[in-house]
């Protein structure tokens, strides 16, 4: 009688390690699969929701003087910017946080669109150098970071930005179907209740 009741005994303790091992395991499976998760949606990095074109004329003169600044020699050029900029999110900024009991992505913060790339063609017309100041290649080079400065310049004046905010559901699509793949869903109620206080994406 001892014997049986002492098999039924082992038998619950056995039982009960081998519930408690999977559910630790089980456990493991999910801090890791939020983890995963997580730097996935991370790894997509910047998603481009609208683009604007540009097309932009500058005019570059750069003056040098000379004994005394009685002799001055100027060198100047028409520049014609053709620029394509990209606006969108870049999603190292969001601020995610897992659930690991309701398997959930929870997002608390959401970044602001932001210009992402600017793609630049420049021609030079109508290029004089000066007498004792000619152009140079590192002329070019500043000209050209001028050149996608002024554009960048140009972009939130261009309405891009507030077009981009409009596409923000789509962003978030993205990032809830990358959630989706493996079971687990997005909650982004807190943008929700933040919008209503018109501090979504302001």
């Amino acid at each position: 009688m001892e014997t049986f009741f002492t098999l039924i005994i082992g038998g619950i303790i056995g039982l009960g390690i081998y519930t408690l091992y999977n559910h630790l395991q089980s456990k493991k499976k999910v801090s890791a699969q939020s983890v995963i998760l997580l730097d996935k949606i991370k790894k997509v990095c910047k998603f481009i929701t609208v683009e604007g074109d540009f097309a932009e004329i500058y005019h570059y003169e750069d003056v040098k003087e000379r004994f005394l600044k009685l002799v001055s020699s100027k060198k100047k050029a028409l520049v014609v910017i053709n620029a394509k900029a990209y606006v969108g999110y870049d999603f190292n900024k969001i601020e995610l946080t897992a659930n690991h009991k309701k398997k959930t992505v929870i997002i608390s913060h959401f970044p602001q669109p932001e210009i992402l790339s600017i793609e630049t063609n420049i021609n030079y017309y109508d290029k004089k150098d000066g007498y004792f100041n000619k152009f140079e290649a590192t002329d070019l080079t500043n000209l050209s970071e001028e050149a996608k400065q002024h554009i960048r310049d140009k972009v939130p004046e261009s309405g891009l930005y507030n077009v981009a905010k409009k596409e923000a559901l789509e962003s978030l699509l993205l990032v809830e179907n990358i959630v989706e793949t493996i079971g687990w869903s997005l909650d982004y109620s807190a943008l929700k209740i933040s919008s209503k206080n018109n501090k979504l994406l302001k």
